[in-house]
């Protein structure tokens, strides 16, 4: 007769000397990842703060994270004034135009690439990759602007970035994902190549479309290079370079520029317009954010 010896499962050893160094690892990186997000957020509270504050506390407290006397005055001689009304609205249009060009753009591109039968795929491909690594640069850039006509044009903010060359790769891996199937179906149901785009791509790439709308957003949004270099009119200024001139060149010459029916806290006037143009993106960021990890995923992983 054959005995069986049972075999009892063996406890695992527990270091504690490694269970010790791991505790004391995360207490560091708990520690260090608080230093660097108050590194981040503290400026901005003192922002927000200072823009609630008067005049002499700004000259006289260095740093204060909540002002001893709420004003609203800044505030309330901004939203009084045509100059950054006009700034805003003009961000706010060029950013929304701007987000439907550039995704229609990138997408439109990124389809065909995504066709491995497509004649000269490889070549553009290339193209592509190489305008990832190097551009032609300022002047260059400058010159092909002016050439086009659209130095003061808020086309100029436009165009010559519709297409970024990174979000192209990712949305191109994306569509190449996408069932076969669903398109030979389309095909012959009559779809053409329009048809399946619009029809049956497009509405699978809801995820993907948001994410990179927002990224173009963003961008568009925070840029003030390219008004900086092609809008010299100030009636066509964005809310990016009004705060630039606000804060960094000569802020009495842009106050100039709107009403001086009163004299209005200028430093206060300076933190006022940077916390509203910062807001409409810190307070979209933090709920979209999961959008944007998942519309990259979608399009950079394959599964």
């Amino acid at each position: 007769m054959t005995t069986m010896t049972e075999t009892k499962p063996k406890k695992l050893a527990v270091n504690n000397n490694s269970s010790a160094g791991s505790r004391v690892f995360d207490a560091l990186n708990v520690v260090a990842l608080v230093g660097l997000a108050l590194i981040t957020v503290l400026p901005l509270l003192y922002v927000l703060a200072a823009s609630f504050a008067t005049e002499p506390e700004i000259a006289s407290r260095p740093f204060f994270l909540w002002p001893e006397k709420i004003v609203t005055e800044a505030y309330e001689y901004i939203f009084a004034t045509p100059t950054f009304i006009r700034s805003l609205l003009t961000t706010v249009i060029v950013t929304a135009v701007g987000m439907v060009v550039q995704v229609m753009l990138t997408f439109t591109m990124a389809y065909p690439l995504a066709k491995r039968y497509l004649p000269g795929r490889t070549l553009v491909l290339n193209l592509v990759i190489f305008t990832m690594v190097f551009t032609g640069g300022m002047i260059p850039t400058y010159l092909v602007v002016r050439d086009l006509g659209m130095l003061d044009s808020y086309w100029a903010l436009i165009l010559p970035l519709a297409i970024n060359p990174f979000y192209l790769i990712i949305v191109k891996s994306f569509f190449q994902e996408l069932p076969q199937a669903l398109e030979e179906a389309a095909r012959i149901d009559g779809c053409n190549e329009m048809g399946v785009f619009f029809k049956i791509v497009l509405p699978l790439s809801k995820p993907i479309i948001a994410t990179f709308a927002l990224f173009y957003a963003v961008a568009i949004w925070n840029d003030y290079m390219s008004p900086l270099l092609y809008i010299t009119d100030p009636d066509k200024w964005t809310l990016q370079i009004l705060v630039r001139q606000l804060v960094a060149t000569d802020p009495a010459a842009a106050l100039s520029q709107m009403d001086r029916t009163w004299v209005p806290p200028e430093q206060g006037v300076k933190f006022a317009i940077i916390v509203i143009a910062t807001l409409p993106i810190l307070f979209f960021y933090p709920f979209l954010q999961k959008h944007f990890a998942k519309g990259v995923l979608i399009g950079g992983v394959k599964e």
